[in-house]
């Protein structure tokens, strides 16, 4: 039987439904960057490590995951397992607050906000499958999709592969694309100059140097990029926690080139210190550290509040569930990496239509089926379900 059929009358006996398990994977998988590497402005990385979370009740299956160190997993398991056992599933807002608590002296930023993240997507799936509804429907939803921008174009791909992958993203109606900088900032000019003439005058152009840069270097650089290349976006030119060079940079940078941080913010205070005073143009959200769909939900208060619109990091395959939610919705991550996991790792995963991506109505939760098989020759943590 499937879950929809399951659920029909699942209304009234949700209130019965208990948690009783939870189970944890994490599965790493190399890059497929030169030489096998990938790297941004600060940055140099070989695989992408998914951390799985799964959590059951009424004989149904929610999931959800992040990406982060096979630590997380750990996390959970130790952490945030415990706390869940035995809880309603009714609300999933009030299971975020009693993890948020459990783990104050384990470390909230970082790691465990990954963990608590992943656990309460799954606790979100969970509730919808049990309902038979897709997760957009079960959420404050305020759109049916969410517009995409293609994203990867690292420092380290040679001019071919870098116009062909950013091009390729424009020539299947992706208006908006976005490459790594700032690693050697004297390469970026023929970089620039490669994309923009692979992608033509139209297509928005996003760059990203991932903090590589200091707030002056960054001024001279936010110039340059809008005036020579038409740049429209520049994520984190400094630092994240450098509030005073991402003001710098917002207040003195172009009029038409926007800065954008919030990718590494954990929790909300984190989101509030990039709010006020203003430090952003467009704040950024990645639903798998900021505290899952129920942080995503609270995050989009603060940014509707303040008139700054709201931007999905990554994650794609949850965050166009999750991000429909978002009254103040800018765009998603169409992010080279998470596309590769989750298409390998997933059943129901959707590539982008017209430039943005619609959640699937026509499948419970968030649509998506682990591909056990495909899964396991990437396993580093856990034992594969019977």
């Amino acid at each position: 039987m499937t879950d929809s059929a399951a659920a029909g009358g699942a209304g009234g006996a949700l209130e019965e439904c208990r948690i009783d398990a939870v189970d944890v994977h994490a599965f790493e998988v190399p890059t497929d960057g030169p030489g096998g590497k990938e790297q941004d402005g600060t940055l140099e990385w070989d695989s992408t490590t998914l951390v799985l979370v799964r959590v059951h009740a009424g004989g149904r299956t929610g999931l959800g995951y992040t990406y982060g160190d096979v630590s997380v997993a750990s996390f959970v398991t130790s952490k945030l397992a415990p706390v869940l056992r035995g809880q309603d599933v009714t609300a999933p807002p009030a299971l975020w607050h009693s993890m948020g608590a459990r783990i104050r002296n384990a470390g909230r930023p970082g790691v465990g906000a990954m963990a608590v993240s992943a656990v309460d997507v799954a606790l979100w799936d969970l509730k919808a499958r049990l309902l038979g509804l897709p997760l957009v429907h079960l959420l404050p939803a305020h759109h049916d999709r969410v517009p995409v921008y293609g994203s990867g174009g690292f420092t380290n791909y040679p001019l071919g592969r870098l116009t062909e992958q950013l091009a390729g993203w424009v020539d299947r109606g992706i208006p908006r694309v976005k490459l790594k900088t700032s690693r050697e900032p004297g390469r970026d000019p023929e970089r620039l100059t490669a994309v923009r003439g692979a992608i033509g005058d139209g297509p928005e152009l996003l760059t990203d140097a991932n903090g590589a840069l200091t707030g002056k270097e960054a001024l001279y650089w936010a110039h340059r990029f809008h005036d020579a290349w038409d740049v429209r976006w520049l994520e984190e030119p400094v630092s994240s926690a450098d509030f005073a060079g991402l003001r710098l940079l917002r207040d003195r940078g172009p009029g038409r080139l926007e800065i954008a941080a919030g990718e590494y913010a954990f929790t909300p205070r984190d989101f509030v210190n990039l709010l006020e005073p203003p430090a952003v143009d467009c704040l950024q959200a990645d639903v798998t550290r900021c505290g899952g769909i129920t942080g995503v939900l609270e995050i989009a208060g603060l940014s509707a509040a303040r008139h700054i619109d709201l931007s999905a990091h990554c994650a794609p395959a949850l965050s166009a569930h999750a991000f429909c939610a978002v009254r103040r919705l800018r765009h998603l991550e169409y992010f080279h990496d998470h596309v590769r996991v989750e298409d390998l790792l997933f059943d129901g995963t959707l590539p982008p239509d017209g430039g943005a991506m619609r959640p699937d109505t026509g499948r419970p939760g968030l649509g998506l089926d682990v591909k056990w098989a495909d899964a396991e020759p990437y396993r580093v943590h856990g034992t594969r379900p019977e």
